[in-house]
């Protein structure tokens, strides 16, 4: 773990930090324990959306909203992000950072359980979708991400390998996150098997899958 600390430490030191307001809730969120995206898989996230150049995209997990202002940074200004979070005081502090930057018009804070606001979204009616939420729902979410994504939309997954713990064994992982363990692993075999996707897991800071609904015709 030590080499992939120090190649970490490596690829972090040619990413520029955000520069300004967004740059300041980055900073506050990691000092306050805040889980926001790494550096290194904010710098992916960014050539996916400027390959896919989405209009519509939906985020699951909001925290204080620094994920989807900085996709808001790198996408089409008629691009909308509508994005979920269960915590009502990190929704609350993320309207308030999405106000700060002028941003109300294009990001759309939904306050609830991601599972139950999904099942009220219509069907294939976003093109890009970025799961940053709890990691032990991946596989509960899994079927409705997929209803509501469009044919040929990327869907995005952070933290898939949970600081490594996926790959130790079942019984060589804390007791209390053993769940989370199984169902990660669960949700990468599926993403990896179903035949109506094609995915890649790739070992991009905490992990990152990219996942292709495929559009058959």
């Amino acid at each position: 773990m030590k080499g992939m600390e120090r190649i970490t430490s490596f690829v972090d030191s040619y990413i520029p930090d955000d520069e300004g307001l967004l740059g300041e809730i980055y900073s506050s969120a990691v000092n306050d324990g805040v889980p926001v995206i790494r550096r290194a898989a904010k710098e992916f996230l960014k050539t996916q959306l400027a390959v896919k150049n989405p209009k519509n995209i939906l985020e699951i997990g909001t925290a204080v909203g620094y994920s989807s202002l900085f996709m808001s940074k790198y996408t089409d200004e008629k691009c909308k992000i509508t994005t979920i979070e269960l915590d009502e005081k990190r929704a609350e502090e993320a309207i308030a950072n999405i106000r700060k930057l002028k941003k109300e018009k294009v990001i759309k804070v939904i306050k609830g359980d991601a599972l139950d606001v999904l099942k009220t979204l219509p069907d294939a009616s976003y093109d890009f979708l970025f799961v940053d939420a709890a990691k032990g729902q991946y596989i509960n979410y899994y079927e409705e991400v997929l209803r509501i994504a469009e044919k040929g939309a990327v869907i995005i997954s952070d933290n898939i390998l949970q600081d490594g713990e996926i790959l130790e064994s079942h019984f060589t992982v804390e007791k209390r996150n053993r769940t989370i363990h199984d169902r990660m692993r669960e949700y990468l075999y599926k993403i990896t098997h179903d035949d109506r996707v094609w995915s890649a897991i790739l070992s991009v800071a905490d992990g990152m899958a990219v996942t292709i609904k495929k559009d058959e015709r």
